[in-house]
């Protein structure tokens, strides 16, 4: 809905971005993107270090075939999946296998991180770029995110440039996800 060229670059890079302000970009580190959209964050931390292994998850396929245009165009390399997150999960290729798992504008913090937290291999972050979270939203996600192996290292909440609140919850992985999650989406909504 944002396409004037300053709201897109304030309210979509510059968010985006500030994932490399908290997280471990180094060379080689396999990042996730749940639900990538247009790309935000996923794209923009590849444009950011193409040594990143980047791996892109969206359920609808149109959306992602604007993201290999962009990769081509680019001249990066991504792995580009059209998949929804809760099945990306049980899947061997990925379950547990991602240095860094992120998601922005997807869902609520307690159904994010069974999307995501399953995705993280131990040792690895969990860093969901979200608007400030109410009381309700933090407290739900913290005990989600207890029960599926990570722990809140820290947050940071930030202003954009036009103004806009958000928030980065920084979590590490300790323990295994349970095999039983990620759970169908019915069942986690």
């Amino acid at each position: 809905a944002i396409t004037d060229p300053d709201g897109i670059v304030n309210k979509h890079f510059v968010d985006s971005l500030c994932l490399t302000r908290n997280v471990d970009l180094l060379d080689g580190k396999k990042l996730c993107d749940v639900g990538t959209g247009a790309g935000f964050p996923g794209a923009v931390m590849l444009i950011y270090n193409p040594k990143l292994k980047v791996t892109l998850f969206d359920s609808i396929n149109k959306k992602l075939d604007f993201i290999r245009f962009l990769v081509k165009e680019l001249g990066l390399e991504a792995e580009i999946v059209t998949t929804r997150a809760e099945d990306a999960g049980k899947n061997s290729l990925y379950r547990e296998k991602f240095d860094i798992v992120t998601a922005r504008a997807v869902a609520s913090l307690n159904v994010l991180s069974e999307y995501c937290v399953p995705l993280v291999k131990t040792g690895g972050v969990f860093a969901p770029l979200k608007a400030v979270l109410t009381d309700e939203e933090e407290h739900r996600g913290l005990c989600a995110a207890g029960t599926l192996g990570v722990k809140m290292k820290r947050k940071e909440i930030y202003t954009i440039p036009d103004g806009s609140k958000r928030e980065i919850i920084i979590f590490e992985k300790n323990s295994s996800t349970l095999p039983k999650y990620p759970r169908n989406a019915a069942q986690i909504s």
